[in-house]
Protein backbone atom coordinates (compact mmCIF):
# COMPACT_ATOMS: atom_id res chain seq x y z
CA UNK A 1 0.00 0.00 0.00
CA UNK A 2 1.36 3.62 -0.55
CA UNK A 3 0.99 6.51 1.31
CA UNK A 4 -2.38 8.95 1.61
CA UNK A 5 -3.42 12.44 2.29
CA UNK A 6 -6.84 12.27 3.60
CA UNK A 7 -9.15 15.21 4.31
CA UNK A 8 -10.93 15.35 7.70
CA UNK A 9 -13.91 18.60 8.02
CA UNK A 10 -12.73 20.05 11.58
CA UNK A 11 -16.24 20.37 12.56
CA UNK A 12 -18.17 17.56 15.24
CA UNK A 13 -20.28 16.19 12.65
CA UNK A 14 -17.66 13.97 11.94
CA UNK A 15 -16.63 13.12 15.63
CA UNK A 16 -18.09 10.09 15.56
CA UNK A 17 -15.73 8.90 12.96
CA UNK A 18 -12.78 10.83 13.93
CA UNK A 19 -12.87 10.62 17.13
CA UNK A 20 -12.27 6.52 16.71
CA UNK A 21 -9.55 7.28 14.06
CA UNK A 22 -7.70 9.20 16.19
CA UNK A 23 -7.54 6.22 18.80
CA UNK A 24 -6.34 3.75 16.42
CA UNK A 25 -2.69 3.10 14.83
CA UNK A 26 -2.58 3.87 11.01
CA UNK A 27 0.29 3.81 8.78
CA UNK A 28 2.42 6.78 9.83
CA UNK A 29 2.04 7.78 5.59
CA UNK A 30 -1.53 7.95 6.40
CA UNK A 31 -1.64 11.99 6.82
CA UNK A 32 -4.73 13.78 7.76
CA UNK A 33 -5.19 17.15 7.23
CA UNK A 34 -8.08 18.85 9.16
CA UNK A 35 -10.00 21.79 7.58
CA UNK A 36 -13.48 23.03 6.61
CA UNK A 37 -14.80 21.93 3.83
CA UNK A 38 -14.15 25.12 1.58
CA UNK A 39 -10.56 24.33 2.22
CA UNK A 40 -10.82 20.67 1.47
CA UNK A 41 -12.65 21.05 -1.45
CA UNK A 42 -9.73 23.81 -3.08
CA UNK A 43 -6.90 20.96 -1.46
CA UNK A 44 -8.70 18.06 -3.39
CA UNK A 45 -9.40 20.28 -6.50
CA UNK A 46 -5.98 20.74 -6.96
CA UNK A 47 -4.39 17.69 -6.32
CA UNK A 48 -3.31 18.27 -2.72
CA UNK A 49 -5.02 15.90 -1.07
CA UNK A 50 -5.94 12.52 -2.23
CA UNK A 51 -9.37 11.80 -0.93
CA UNK A 52 -11.51 12.98 2.25
CA UNK A 53 -14.69 14.41 2.90
CA UNK A 54 -15.89 17.64 1.08
CA UNK A 55 -18.67 19.10 0.15
CA UNK A 56 -21.16 17.40 -2.25
CA UNK A 57 -20.70 20.62 -4.08
CA UNK A 58 -17.21 19.96 -5.10
CA UNK A 59 -17.81 16.58 -6.33
CA UNK A 60 -20.68 17.95 -8.79
CA UNK A 61 -18.63 20.76 -10.15
CA UNK A 62 -15.95 18.55 -10.97
CA UNK A 63 -17.12 14.43 -11.20
CA UNK A 64 -14.57 13.50 -13.55
CA UNK A 65 -12.12 13.76 -11.05
CA UNK A 66 -13.10 11.85 -8.41
CA UNK A 67 -15.44 8.91 -7.03
CA UNK A 68 -17.41 8.75 -4.07
CA UNK A 69 -16.58 6.05 -1.52
CA UNK A 70 -19.68 3.99 -0.85
CA UNK A 71 -21.87 4.11 2.52
CA UNK A 72 -19.99 7.21 3.21
CA UNK A 73 -21.49 10.74 3.75
CA UNK A 74 -22.72 13.65 6.42
CA UNK A 75 -26.08 13.68 5.78
CA UNK A 76 -29.41 13.72 8.13
CA UNK A 77 -33.26 12.88 7.53
CA UNK A 78 -34.92 16.30 8.68
CA UNK A 79 -33.35 18.87 10.96
CA UNK A 80 -29.79 19.13 11.76
CA UNK A 81 -29.18 22.45 13.79
CA UNK A 82 -25.77 23.25 11.90
CA UNK A 83 -26.93 24.53 9.27
CA UNK A 84 -29.19 27.03 9.55
CA UNK A 85 -30.11 30.41 7.87
CA UNK A 86 -30.56 33.12 10.59
CA UNK A 87 -32.74 35.65 10.08
CA UNK A 88 -33.98 39.22 11.33
CA UNK A 89 -36.99 38.80 9.40
CA UNK A 90 -39.07 36.14 8.34
CA UNK A 91 -37.36 33.97 5.14
CA UNK A 92 -40.14 34.77 3.05
CA UNK A 93 -39.49 38.19 3.12
CA UNK A 94 -35.79 38.34 2.42
CA UNK A 95 -36.43 39.46 -1.43
CA UNK A 96 -35.46 42.94 -0.83
CA UNK A 97 -32.66 42.23 1.72
CA UNK A 98 -29.44 41.13 2.26
CA UNK A 99 -27.97 37.07 2.92
CA UNK A 100 -24.49 36.48 4.29
CA UNK A 101 -23.35 33.16 3.16
CA UNK A 102 -20.85 31.30 5.41
CA UNK A 103 -17.26 30.68 3.10
CA UNK A 104 -16.78 27.44 4.58
CA UNK A 105 -19.38 25.46 2.61
CA UNK A 106 -20.05 25.68 -1.05
CA UNK A 107 -22.84 23.17 -0.69
CA UNK A 108 -24.94 25.04 2.41
CA UNK A 109 -24.39 28.19 -0.04
CA UNK A 110 -25.99 26.43 -3.12
CA UNK A 111 -28.94 24.60 -0.59
CA UNK A 112 -29.55 27.96 0.62
CA UNK A 113 -30.42 29.45 -2.76
CA UNK A 114 -32.23 26.82 -3.98
CA UNK A 115 -34.18 26.61 -0.72
CA UNK A 116 -35.15 30.78 -0.97
CA UNK A 117 -35.46 31.04 -4.82
CA UNK A 118 -36.76 27.34 -6.24
CA UNK A 119 -38.63 26.86 -2.86
CA UNK A 120 -39.60 30.13 -1.52
CA UNK A 121 -39.28 32.50 -4.77
CA UNK A 122 -37.61 35.07 -2.84
CA UNK A 123 -34.16 36.26 -4.74
CA UNK A 124 -32.44 38.30 -2.13
CA UNK A 125 -28.90 39.86 -2.58
CA UNK A 126 -26.07 37.59 -1.28
CA UNK A 127 -22.42 38.42 0.18
CA UNK A 128 -20.13 35.83 1.33
CA UNK A 129 -18.29 36.39 4.51
CA UNK A 130 -16.89 35.47 7.83
CA UNK A 131 -19.86 35.19 10.13
CA UNK A 132 -18.24 35.83 12.94
CA UNK A 133 -17.48 39.04 12.05
CA UNK A 134 -18.95 42.43 12.18
CA UNK A 135 -20.45 41.70 8.36
CA UNK A 136 -22.65 39.48 10.70
CA UNK A 137 -24.56 42.86 11.98
CA UNK A 138 -24.75 44.78 8.95
CA UNK A 139 -27.25 41.80 7.42
CA UNK A 140 -30.67 41.12 7.77
CA UNK A 141 -29.93 37.20 7.09
CA UNK A 142 -27.24 35.02 8.04
CA UNK A 143 -26.29 30.99 6.83
CA UNK A 144 -24.28 29.33 9.74
CA UNK A 145 -22.50 26.05 9.20
CA UNK A 146 -21.35 23.71 11.24
CA UNK A 147 -19.89 24.75 14.83
CA UNK A 148 -20.65 28.28 13.90
CA UNK A 149 -24.10 27.30 13.44
CA UNK A 150 -24.65 25.42 16.84
CA UNK A 151 -22.99 29.20 18.74
CA UNK A 152 -25.22 31.12 16.54
CA UNK A 153 -28.24 28.99 17.89
CA UNK A 154 -27.45 29.12 21.32
CA UNK A 155 -26.72 33.24 21.25
CA UNK A 156 -30.44 34.26 20.63
CA UNK A 157 -29.45 37.02 18.42
CA UNK A 158 -31.80 36.27 15.27
CA UNK A 159 -35.43 35.51 15.93
CA UNK A 160 -35.83 33.00 12.99
CA UNK A 161 -33.96 30.23 12.12
CA UNK A 162 -34.62 28.00 8.85
CA UNK A 163 -32.79 24.54 9.19
CA UNK A 164 -31.81 23.47 5.84
CA UNK A 165 -31.69 20.29 5.85
CA UNK A 166 -35.51 20.49 7.26
CA UNK A 167 -36.63 22.48 4.58
CA UNK A 168 -35.36 20.41 1.84
CA UNK A 169 -36.63 17.00 3.44
CA UNK A 170 -40.35 18.75 3.37
CA UNK A 171 -40.25 19.95 -0.08
CA UNK A 172 -38.66 16.71 -1.41
CA UNK A 173 -39.34 13.90 0.78
CA UNK A 174 -35.93 13.03 0.87
CA UNK A 175 -32.66 13.55 3.15
CA UNK A 176 -30.45 15.79 2.05
CA UNK A 177 -26.30 14.46 1.80
CA UNK A 178 -23.99 17.83 2.61
CA UNK A 179 -20.94 16.20 2.09
CA UNK A 180 -19.57 12.82 0.61
CA UNK A 181 -15.94 11.39 0.74
CA UNK A 182 -14.66 11.63 -2.38
CA UNK A 183 -11.37 10.16 -3.79
CA UNK A 184 -9.26 11.12 -6.96
CA UNK A 185 -9.69 9.24 -10.19
CA UNK A 186 -6.32 8.84 -10.69
CA UNK A 187 -5.38 7.94 -7.00
CA UNK A 188 -8.16 5.20 -7.15
CA UNK A 189 -6.47 3.99 -10.56
CA UNK A 190 -2.99 3.96 -9.20
CA UNK A 191 -3.52 2.98 -5.37
CA UNK A 192 -6.45 0.78 -5.57
CA UNK A 193 -5.46 -1.16 -2.17
CA UNK A 194 -4.74 1.76 -0.10
CA UNK A 195 -8.47 3.73 -1.25
CA UNK A 196 -10.08 0.35 -0.19
CA UNK A 197 -8.06 -0.02 3.33
CA UNK A 198 -9.08 3.26 3.70
CA UNK A 199 -12.32 3.03 3.22
CA UNK A 200 -12.98 -0.15 5.22
CA UNK A 201 -11.14 1.94 8.36
CA UNK A 202 -13.60 4.87 7.88
CA UNK A 203 -16.40 2.28 7.85
CA UNK A 204 -15.40 0.30 10.78
CA UNK A 205 -14.43 3.74 12.66
CA UNK A 206 -18.16 4.69 11.77
CA UNK A 207 -19.82 1.54 13.23
CA UNK A 208 -17.50 1.97 16.56
CA UNK A 209 -18.47 5.79 16.78
CA UNK A 210 -22.23 4.80 16.73
CA UNK A 211 -21.18 2.41 19.38
CA UNK A 212 -19.64 5.08 21.83
CA UNK A 213 -21.01 7.84 20.99
CA UNK A 214 -21.62 8.85 24.34
CA UNK A 215 -18.14 8.72 25.56
CA UNK A 216 -17.46 10.88 22.22
CA UNK A 217 -20.07 13.65 23.23
CA UNK A 218 -18.28 14.17 26.58
CA UNK A 219 -15.05 14.50 24.81
CA UNK A 220 -15.84 16.80 21.86
CA UNK A 221 -18.99 19.16 23.79
CA UNK A 222 -16.40 21.77 25.25
CA UNK A 223 -15.41 22.84 22.35
CA UNK A 224 -18.61 24.79 21.20
CA UNK A 225 -19.30 24.72 24.02
CA UNK A 226 -22.15 22.63 24.88
CA UNK A 227 -23.67 20.43 27.22
CA UNK A 228 -23.19 16.34 26.28
CA UNK A 229 -26.48 15.88 26.37
CA UNK A 230 -27.24 18.54 23.46
CA UNK A 231 -24.20 17.03 21.76
CA UNK A 232 -25.89 13.42 21.87
CA UNK A 233 -28.51 14.91 20.48
CA UNK A 234 -26.96 16.62 18.25
CA UNK A 235 -24.82 13.66 16.81
CA UNK A 236 -27.00 11.41 16.69
CA UNK A 237 -29.41 13.27 13.89
CA UNK A 238 -25.98 13.46 11.49
CA UNK A 239 -25.41 10.62 9.46
CA UNK A 240 -22.87 8.80 7.95
CA UNK A 241 -24.18 6.19 5.42
CA UNK A 242 -24.97 6.73 1.64
CA UNK A 243 -27.95 4.44 1.13
CA UNK A 244 -29.81 4.50 -1.58
CA UNK A 245 -32.54 7.12 -0.71
CA UNK A 246 -29.39 9.27 0.12
CA UNK A 247 -27.83 8.43 -3.44
CA UNK A 248 -31.24 9.62 -4.51
CA UNK A 249 -30.91 12.55 -2.32
CA UNK A 250 -27.36 14.19 -4.02
CA UNK A 251 -28.91 12.69 -7.63
CA UNK A 252 -31.63 15.23 -7.48
CA UNK A 253 -29.84 18.51 -4.94
CA UNK A 254 -27.57 17.63 -8.57
CA UNK A 255 -30.46 17.98 -10.51
CA UNK A 256 -31.18 21.64 -9.27
CA UNK A 257 -27.61 22.64 -9.78
CA UNK A 258 -27.53 21.52 -13.45
CA UNK A 259 -30.72 22.98 -14.04
CA UNK A 260 -29.21 26.44 -12.68
CA UNK A 261 -25.97 25.75 -14.50
CA UNK A 262 -24.27 25.57 -11.59
CA UNK A 263 -22.86 21.78 -11.76
CA UNK A 264 -21.46 19.89 -14.68
CA UNK A 265 -24.24 17.34 -16.69
CA UNK A 266 -21.33 13.82 -16.03
CA UNK A 267 -22.05 14.38 -11.89
CA UNK A 268 -25.26 12.11 -12.62
CA UNK A 269 -25.29 9.20 -12.26
CA UNK A 270 -22.89 9.15 -9.39
CA UNK A 271 -19.52 7.56 -9.60
CA UNK A 272 -19.11 4.86 -6.71
CA UNK A 273 -16.01 3.67 -5.55
CA UNK A 274 -16.99 0.02 -4.09
CA UNK A 275 -14.09 -1.81 -1.90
Amino acid sequence: MSGARIGMVNFINTAPIYEIWKSRTHPADWKVVEAAPSTLNRLLAVGELDLGFVSSYEYCVRPEKYRILSDLSISANGSVGSVTLFSRVKPAMLGEHTVLLSGQSETSSSLVKIILEEFLHVYPEYVVGDVDGENAGKVSAVLAIGDQALRLSASGEFPYKLDLAEVWCQQTDLPFVFAVCAVQEEFCRSHPETVAAIHREFLYCRGEGRNHLESICESVAPRIPMHPDECYVYLRAIEHDLGARKKLALETFFGYLIKRKEASPLSVPLNIFES
